[in-house]
C-alpha cells in the first residue's frame, strides 16, 4: 500500500474459515490453534491481515452464524486465552485481525431469545421481532432466503417471530435502542482485546420497516439481487420493507464512533440487496463503515462487459466510499469453477488474481483460492448446508467451496486432520496442496510473486482506475495516480488476444509481475490467462 494510506485501503484480506484451516487436536474441526499454527504461511503470502468467520458460542445450525454468545469462543474452536494467542502471534507477524460480527440476528439458543419467547412483558420482550398472525397465517409475504416463509410461530407468545434465515436465526429488533447498545458493548469487548476491526455480516439486514407491508412481487428473472439465484422463491420479491431501511445509517455511524475509539481500526460490510452497488456508496462515507462489498463478482456472470459494467457503475457513484472486493468466499462456488465453465486450471485461477489485485480497493482472498481449488463435488448425503439440503439439487449449497484446506498430499486427510473431517476431502484438491505447490512454476508461488509485485506498485494500491476501452475481449484498465499510470490487461479466455495500443502514449512493458503479456509494436499480445502491466507515459 502507499505510504500516507490508512492500512486498509488497497489492503489484501486472507479469509479463514477457521472449521476447514486447520485442525490442531485431531477432532476433524478445524480450530484457532490450528490457526495460529498457520500464520507463517499467511504471512508468506504477502497478504495484510485476515478475517475469521465465526467463532463465537454456538449450535453450528448454521456453522456459526447463528450465534449463542457474542463474547465467548466455541469450544469446537478453543478458548479466550487460544484467541489471545492468535492475536498476539498474528500482530507478531505484522498481520490485523478481522473478525466477524453477526448483530443482524442470534441463536435461537441465546439467553436473550429464550427470555423475549417466553412472555409479552419479560425484560426482553421486544428485543426480537415479534408480530401478531394476520387471519391465522404469517404476519406477511416475507421470505427466508433459505426457503419459505421467514415468520416462525411461538406458542408461548401466540405470535410470530421473523427470521430471515433458519428458524433458529431470529431477527433482533434494531428499533429498540437497548438491542443498539448491547451489540455495540459487545463490539467493545473484542476491541479492548486487541482485534483489528470487524467484518459485518449481511449488514443492511439490521433494520425492518415496522409497518410489515407485503414484499412487491416480481419475476425471479428480473431480480437484480446478484446473491440471489433465481432457482431461489426469495428472488421472486423486490425486498423493499424488510431489508435496507434508512434507519440503518444512524447505527452504522454509532459503529464507526466505537471503532474511531481503537485508532488503526477497519470495518467491512456484506451487502445483500437489490441493488448493492448503491447501498455500498451510502454505507461506506467518512461517518459509516470504512468499506463494504456485494455480491456482483460472487456470482456466475464473468464476461467483460458485465466486469466493464460493474466496475464503471461502481465508480460513477462511490464518491469518497471505499470497495472490497472478492471473487470467492465461503457462501459461494468458488471462482475456478464459477467463472471458467466448470474447468479450473491454475493458468485461469492466476489471471483472475491479476484482474482481482488489479481493481480499485481492498481485496480478499478466500482461504484455497491461492492454490487454484476447484469447487468440490459433494453427493447429497455428504452434504451438512442446511441450505445446500433444502434447495438440493438445483441449488447445492456452500459446502463446496467449505472442504478442508489440503496442506499436505503425502499425509493422512491432506494434513488437515489426522482423524475423520467435518466435511469430505476432494480428492482433484490432493494434486494442489500447500506440499504440491513449492516450485515457481505453482499458482501459489506465482501468486506470492504476484503479491509482492504488486504491492510495489503505487497506482495499484491509491490511483484512479477507469476503463481501457479498446481492449476487446481482454479486461482493460487504466490505474492511475501521481506516481504512476498503469495499463492493465487482462485475458480471461481461452483464446489468444491482440489488443491495439496505437491510440496510447508511449508503453513500458513491466515484465517481473510474473505474467507473460507482450507488446510488439503498438499492440500488445496475450496468450491465454494472460495478464500485461505496462507504464504510460
Amino acid at each position: 500500500m502507499s505510504a500516507g494510506l490508512p492500512w486498509w485501503k488497497g489492503a489484501i484480506i486472507y479469509q479463514i474459515y477457521p472449521r476447514s484451516f486447520m485442525d490442531s487436536n485431531g477432532d476433524g474441526l478445524g480450530d484457532i490453534r490450528g490457526i495460529t499454527e498457520k500464520l507463517d504461511y499467511i504471512s508468506d503470502l504477502g497478504v495484510d491481515g485476515i478475517w475469521i468467520s465465526p467463532i463465537f458460542t454456538s449450535p453450528m445450525k448454521d456453522f456459526g452464524y447463528d450465534v449463542a454468545d457474542y463474547r465467548n469462543i466455541d469450544p469446537m474452536f478453543g478458548t479466550l486465552d487460544d484467541f489471545r494467542e492468535l492475536l498476539t502471534k498474528a500482530h507478531d507477524f505484522g498481520l490485523k485481525v478481522l473478525i466477524d460480527q453477526v448483530l443482524s440476528h442470534s441463536s435461537d439458543q441465546h439467553p436473550w431469545f429464550k427470555e423475549s419467547r417466553r412472555s409479552r412483558d419479560n425484560a426482553k420482550a421486544d428485543w426480537f421481532v415479534w408480530a401478531a398472525p394476520n387471519e391465522g397465517k404469517a404476519p406477511n409475504n416475507w421470505l427466508s432466503i433459505f426457503g419459505g416463509s421467514a415468520w416462525e410461530w411461538e406458542p408461548s407468545r401466540q405470535q410470530y417471530y421473523l427470521h430471515n434465515f433458519l428458524a433458529s436465526q431470529p431477527d433482533l429488533n434494531f428499533h429498540n435502542p437497548a438491542v443498539r447498545q448491547a451489540h455495540l458493548d459487545n463490539m467493545r469487548f473484542w476491541l479492548e482485546l486487541g482485534v483489528d476491526g470487524f467484518r459485518f455480516d449481511v449488514v443492511n439486514m439490521f433494520f425492518h420497516h415496522q409497518s410489515l407491508q407485503d414484499n412487491p412481487l416480481i419475476a425471479a428473472k428480473n431480480s437484480s439481487n446478484p446473491g440471489v439465484p433465481e432457482k431461489n422463491p426469495y428472488a421472486m420479491q423486490r425486498h423493499q420493507f424488510d431489508i435496507s431501511q434508512p434507519e440503518n445509517l444512524s447505527f452504522l455511524r454509532q459503529i464507526r464512533e466505537l471503532l474511531d475509539e481503537f485508532g488503526d481500526t477497519t470495518s467491512v460490510g456484506e451487502i445483500f440487496d437489490d441493488k448493492p452497488l448503491e447501498l455500498m456508496a451510502e454505507y461506506t462515507t467518512d461517518d459509516r463503515l470504512h468499506m463494504a462489498y456485494s455480491f456482483d463478482f460472487l456470482q456466475e456472470n464473468n464476461s467483460v462487459d458485465y466486469i466493464r459494467n460493474v466496475i464503471e457503475r461502481t465508480e460513477s457513484i462511490i464518491g469518497g466510499g471505499w470497495p472490497c472486493w472478492a471473487f470467492s468466499n465461503h457462501d459461494v462456488p468458488r471462482v475456478t469453477s464459477r467463472w471458467n465453465e466448470g474447468v479450473a486450471s491454475k493458468e485461469f485461477a492466476l489471471a483472475a488474481f491479476a484482474l482481482l489485485l488489479s481493481l480499485r480497493g481492498t481485496v480478499c482472498i478466500y482461504q484455497g483460492e491461492e492454490l487454484g481449488l476447484p469447487e468440490a463435488n459433494l453427493q447429497f448425503d455428504e452434504l451438512q448446508d442446511p441450505y445446500g439440503i433444502a434447495m438440493w439439487p438445483d441449488i447445492k449449497g456452500r459446502d463446496g467451496c467449505r472442504t478442508p484446506m489440503p496442506w499436505n498430499n503425502a499425509m493422512p486427510n491432506a494434513g488437515f486432520t489426522p482423524t475423520k473431517p467435518w466435511l469430505m476431502i476432494d480428492q482433484d484438491h490432493l494434486p494442489l496442496a500447500v506440499s504440491e505447490q513449492q516450485e515457481k512454476s505453482s499458482t501459489l508461488q506465482k501468486l506470492k510473486i504476484f503479491i509482492r509485485w504488486r504491492n510495489k506498485q503505487p497506482a495499484l494500491s491509491d490511483g484512479s482506475i477507469s476503463i481501457f476501452k479498446g481492449s476487446g475481449q481482454c479486461m482493460g484498465l487504466v490505474r492511475e495516480n501521481h506516481h504512476q499510470k498503469l495499463l492493465v490487461l487482462v485475458n480471461l479466455t481461452m483464446e489468444k488476444q491482440k489488443v491495439d495500443l496505437s491510440e496510447l502514449e508511449e508503453t513500458h512493458l513491466l515484465t517481473d509481475s510474473g505474467f507473460n503479456g507482450t507488446i510488439n509494436a503498438n499492440e500488445a499480445i496475450l496468450p491465454p490467462y494472460q495478464a500485461l502491466f505496462a507504464e504510460l507515459d
